[in-house]
């Protein structure tokens, strides 16, 4: 759920995330999101990075915070 909120709040869709970050599948957000699969450090750091690009910080202590 927190992924999820993370990329809707950067603007983004599962198919944008696609195209951002390398070597990374649609099905492989989803199972994130849905919570039925994780992701290598690496890859969630370059994830949070990703979105954070689009964040400010007050905007992910909110979803931090509330969620």
């Amino acid at each position: 759920m927190a992924w999820r909120l993370l990329r809707v709040a950067a603007g983004y869709s599962q198919r944008d995330v696609e195209t951002e970050v390398d070597d990374i599948m649609q099905a492989h957000i989803s199972m994130l999101e849905s919570d039925t699969r994780s992701l290598s450090d690496d890859r969630l750091e370059q994830l949070f990075d990703t979105y954070r690009v689009n964040l400010t910080d007050q905007q992910i202590e909110a979803l931090v915070v509330n969620f």
